[in-house]
């Protein structure tokens, strides 16, 4: 009989999970600004191995303090999802207990397969809200709007705005949302098109675009609590659709949340619509020791 041992994963695994990941179907990657393989070394990152085989792997980062999001479940396919689960999850959730203490922590996940929805809701994670696709097909003709609203303007977002870009950030979502600084170089890295919308009081909203090809992803947009509902979300789509006009890009991709009512008033007035994709969150408050 081959003896399993749940372990962590380091840099020298890196070969055998690029396989796994090749090659094996059953794989649930999140929506990350970096792939699972960058985050190995990382202290919640976990290999279930088979007499020296990896055949199954979780990796669980920390996005802030108390939030991690589950990044990375993938196991061969001789191994039942829900058994090869349990194994990690059982050291994993030991693992993360123990690293946060009393506050515990809350486990998120943003699930695209059914099979992973039915592994995480037997292991307690419930479905707290949804992900809502949406996309915008413009015109270079479209007439764009106002360019300013009370004295705010957007221009090209650059580094050293970033710390200003966290501080909104962190006011506009919830803390399962919240994107840190070290995520938001890393996002600013990757980005077409970053723009901030500045005021007298500083950076009051931002926005962070990917894109290849024809086509765009609005990756974030955000807007501070004390300037939300005057316009500055549409000025910031406004002038980000005359950017993407002029790049020949007509096509504009967004996700939000589904009770995200706001934000889905904003772009569907702004002419996306929806493309039916729904993708479910599914969270867990993990007790700390």
């Amino acid at each position: 009989m081959i003896n399993t041992l749940v372990r962590h994963a380091d840099i020298s695994d890196h070969q055998q999970l690029s396989n796994l990941i090749f090659y094996e179907t059953r794989l649930h990657r999140h929506l990350d600004w970096r792939t699972p393989l960058d985050w190995l070394g990382d202290p919640f990152f976990w290999a279930l191995e088979e007499g020296g085989r990896i055949t199954a792997a979780l990796a669980c980062p920390f996005e802030t303090e108390q939030v991690a999001w589950i990044r990375l479940f993938i196991h061969a396919a001789a191994w039942n999802a829900g058994n090869a689960w349990d194994l990690l999850w059982h050291t994993a959730s030991e693992d993360i207990s123990r690293a946060r203490g009393a506050n515990g922590a809350i486990v998120g996940a943003i699930v695209m397969q059914p099979w992973f929805q039915s592994v995480l809701s037997a292991s307690g994670f419930e479905n707290r809200q949804g992900i809502v696709m949406l996309e915008w097909r413009g015109f270079a003709s479209q007439p764009w709007g106002k360019m300013e609203v009370d004295g705010i303007r957007v221009r090209r977002m650059n580094e050293a705005d970033l710390p200003a870009v966290v501080q909104t950030d962190a006011a506009s979502f919830e803390p399962l949302w919240h994107n840190p600084l070290p995520t938001l170089h890393n996002a600013f890295a990757q980005t077409l098109i970053g723009t901030v919308a500045q005021g007298d009081g500083g950076i009051m909203g931002y926005q962070l675009t990917t894109g290849h090809g024809q086509r765009a992803h609005l990756a974030r947009l955000a807007v501070h609590p004390r300037l939300q509902g005057r316009g500055i979300g549409r000025l910031l789509l406004t002038d980000l659709l005359a950017r993407l006009s002029g790049h020949g890009i007509g096509r504009l991709s967004v996700n939000t949340q589904s009770d995200n009512l706001a934000s889905l008033r904003l772009y569907e007035r702004m002419g996306f619509v929806r493309t039916g994709e729904h993708f479910p969150v599914y969270t867990l408050s993990v007790p700390g020791f």
